[in-house]
This record gives C-alpha cells, structure tokens and sequence, in this order.
C-alpha cells in the first residue's frame, strides 16, 4: 500500500496552482494496480481501473490539467459509458471531483454538448454497484452533480479534501454576473478590482468544503490521508450483487458501442 501521507502534497493550497490528479489515484490504489483506459480520448476525465485492498474498482477523475478541469462532450461520452462497464460488470466506482463544470460557448454548443453530457446524468441514475464521490478541489455546478452521479446526496458518501471549494459555478464569474451593478457603479478601476477580490474571497469562504460540510451539503471533509480507508470501508458496508448477476440480465444487459 502507498504511504497515505503524500495525498497531502498532491493538490496544493494555492487555488491556481495545476497538479496531477494521477498521483491521487496512484496513491490510493494498490500498488501496480492501475489501468488507465483509453487516456488519449477526452483527456479532461481519467478513467482507470483499479485495485482498493484486492478489489476491482473503477476510478473517475477530472484532469485539472486540461481545461481547468472542465468536461467538455468526448470527456462526457467517454465518463458515461466508463460508468456503464463498471456497472455491467459489478465494479464499484470511486469519483475523484475537481470541476468548473460543464464546458460552455459557442465552439463547444457545436458538438452537441447538451445531448452528449445529459448521457452523465442518465447513466449515473441508473447504477446499481456502490458509488462514492470525493472532491478534491472545485466542484461547481452541474459538472459536480455529474461528476456524484447526479447529486452530493446521490452518492453512498460525498467527501472532500480541505482544499475543495463548491458553488454554482466559478467564482470569479459569479461575482462578476451577481454584483455586475454594483461593480460598474465603481468608477475608479483600482476600486473596483478591489471589491471583486474581496468578493471573489467571501465567495471562496461561502463555499468551502468545512462550511458545506457544516450545512450538510456533503457528507465529511476528511484528511486526505483517511480517504483509502474510507472508501474501502463504504464500498465493504454497500451491497454488491456481484458480476455473475449481469450475466443473468438482472444489471445493465449491454454497453455502448464505440
């Protein structure tokens, strides 16, 4: 087993600062246990199977290397139909969150991007094995209600790490379209990018994982070294029919072709 204490170290305390969402994955799976599938294909998801204390598990992960993390419409078929494998064949699915969200504008609107990521939300509601969702750093608006299978509350148990901030949607733009009035009404330039940082900063403190923890929005915030144990003990507590049911038609009977 990885030592646990390096999840610590993997996402950093500067909110702008990328990281590796590899390295969380690797240091909670068993050691040598990660498969990566199809990595060259909607790279803003990861999707890896994985070993957790000898069991198969399925991991989905957001790249925060790629488009900030943002899911644009292959990432979406490519996570939605990763959902449906691990759910045909009785894999449990651990999702790793860190999200603006939905990628949006015009250029994105051209590959049918609301049809394409509806596919999340319909196949997540439509899981049979044990699903947890951890946030590790952004999880705003629908992006994260995917990304939980559709909703904090949907999950066995919505964690996060102390880094993760939650909202609408980014922070920046919502100060922007919430407080547009009040900040033109500002005429002088330096002003007025001092109070949207300093909204931008309540917002941030708003949406922290302790204060949506706190209002049970989520479920814990946990030290990121706990989260192995924490998992493995969700999915050892869950019910699992087991793979040989899907073979009896009682689960998912088939997978999208690609």
């Amino acid at each position: 087993m990885p030592d646990q204490t390096a999840l610590r170290d993997v996402v950093p305390e500067h909110r702008k600062t990328v990281y590796d969402v590899r390295r969380a994955i690797d240091g909670l799976a068993d050691e040598g246990s990660v498969l990566e599938l199809r990595p060259a294909y909607g790279t803003g998801i990861v999707t890896a199977l994985v070993r957790l204390a000898g069991r198969a598990v399925g991991v989905l992960a957001n790249d925060p290397k790629v488009l900030g993390g943002a899911i644009d419409a292959p990432a979406a078929d490519k996570a939605a139909r990763f959902l449906q494998l691990c759910d045909a064949h009785g894999l449990p699915v651990l999702s790793l969150c860190d999200t603006p969200g939905f990628l949006v504008g015009p250029e994105a609107e051209e590959s049918a991007q609301v049809r394409r990521f509806s596919r999340l939300f319909v196949v997540g509601a439509s899981l049979s094995v044990p699903f947890v969702c951890v946030v590790l750093r952004k999880g705003y608006g629908l992006g994260a209600m995917a990304m939980a299978a559709g909703g904090c509350h949907e999950p066995l148990a919505t964690l996060s790490w102390p880094t993760g901030a939650f909202g609408v949607m980014g922070r920046g733009g919502a100060v922007r379209l919430g407080f547009k009035a009040e900040l033109e009404a500002i005429a002088d330039p330096d002003e007025r990018q001092e109070a949207f940082d300093h909204m931008v900063a309540a917002a941030y403190r708003h949406g922290q994982a302790l204060n949506m923890a706190a209002h049970l929005e989520i479920d814990d915030v946990i030290d990121p070294a706990e989260t192995r144990d924490r998992v493995i003990a969700l999915f050892d507590a869950a019910p699992d029919p087991g793979p040989a049911v899907a073979l009896r038609g009682r689960r998912r009977p088939g997978i999208d072709p690609w």
